[in-house]
Parts: structure tokens; C-alpha cells; sequence
């Protein structure tokens, strides 16, 4: 039996050229834009993190490779991503047709920018739930 990746160069190592190739690109550009997000491997696929919780996914499948942004970022980017076949929060692209610069480029900062919304709601919700000190 296979042994999982532990890391995403681990998983990187097991792909063709070409699926490797492809998702390495997308990594650098999700690394360049989100420098302080973590590498790990989530749900058994390259996963990015960031302040402890999931930001994005990646994978290679054996007919295509995909991209894991999420279901409203990907509803949202609709009009974008024409050509490309999608589903709820996730976008499949060829190597040789990858999601270009640009689209990609936007997406990761709307979801950089839903994450920092559903911070500030988390510690908005943290901040409801403190109990105030015992008054004198």
C-alpha cells in the first residue's frame, strides 16, 4: 500500500511532469500572495492555512487538476471562469489550460479578504461571549 504525502513536495514528487508542473505554478502564486500562510497536506491533498484554519486545497486527478477556493468564492467568480468546469468550491483546469494569472490572482484575494471577514466576526462573537467582570 501507498504511503499518503505528509508534505506537499511529497505529494508533488508522486505526479507526471506535466500535473506537477502545473500545480507547482499555482503554489508559487498562492505562496507569493499569501507568504504567511503554512504548507500542509488536508483531506489528503496540498492544503494552505492560514492562522490555523484551512484557505485553500489543491489536487491532481488522473484526467485533470484542481482548485479548492471555496463554494462562494467560486459562485462569484462565475463570469471569470468561463471554460473552466466548476463546481460547488471547486475549479478543475487542464495543466495545459491552467486558471490564468490574473482570474487566480483575484480569487486568492477574495479569500483573503472573506477570511479576514470571518475573523473579525469570530472575535466580534468572542468578544459577545466574555463575560463582564463581577462589579464592586
Amino acid at each position: 500500500m501507498d504511503r499518503q504525502p505528509r508534505t506537499i513536495d511529497e505529494y508533488l514528487d508522486g505526479l507526471s511532469d506535466e500535473m506537477r508542473n502545473a500545480l507547482e505554478s499555482l503554489r508559487k502564486r498562492v505562496r507569493k500572495l499569501v507568504p504567511e500562510a503554512e504548507e500542509c497536506i488536508g483531506y489528503c491533498m496540498p492544503t494552505f492555512r492560514l492562522h490555523g484554519r484551512n484557505f485553500v486545497h489543491f489536487a491532481a486527478f488522473k484526467n485533470h487538476c484542481s482548485f479548492f477556493p471555496g463554494a462562494a468564492i467560486v459562485e462569484s467568480f462565475q463570469g471569470d471562469l468561463e471554460g473552466f468546469k466548476t463546481s460547488k468550491g471547486t475549479i478543475q483546469f487542464l495543466p495545459e489550460k491552467p486558471i490564468p494569472g490574473k482570474i487566480l490572482e483575484k480569487i486568492i484575494r477574495a479569500r483573503l479578504a472573506e477570511e479576514a471577514e470571518r475573523a473579525a466576526e469570530r472575535a466580534s462573537k468572542a468578544k459577545r461571549n466574555r463575560k463582564a467582570p463581577p462589579r464592586k
